[in-house]
């Protein structure tokens, strides 16, 4: 269900501005966004895991909260990772 320390390396690697970059709102969704994904295929299968339905409605909150000031602060990154991300289709 979590994503692995080596995904996730290579999500940060994929998103990041700048060599350390691990805060910024884009890897942070995107963070967010491969756990939503694991999450989502773990309850396809397991339907009735509700406490897991739960863990999924709080990311999908907390990334919902990061694009919104995203979009606030710079609408071209906003727009250039829901692209990468392909959200809002």
């Amino acid at each position: 269900m979590s994503i692995t320390a080596k995904r996730k390396q290579e999500v940060i690697k994929e998103f990041a501005k700048k060599d350390k970059d691990t805060g910024s709102t884009e890897v942070q969704c995107a963070i967010l966004t491969e756990r939503i994904n694991n999450l989502t295929e773990h309850l396809k299968i397991n339907k009735k895991d509700h406490h897991s339905r739960r863990g999924l409605l709080v990311l999908v909150g907390r990334r919902r909260n990061l694009l919104n000031y995203l979009r606030n602060q710079d609408s071209a990154r906003y727009e250039a990772l829901i692209g990468k991300l392909g959200l809002r289709k």
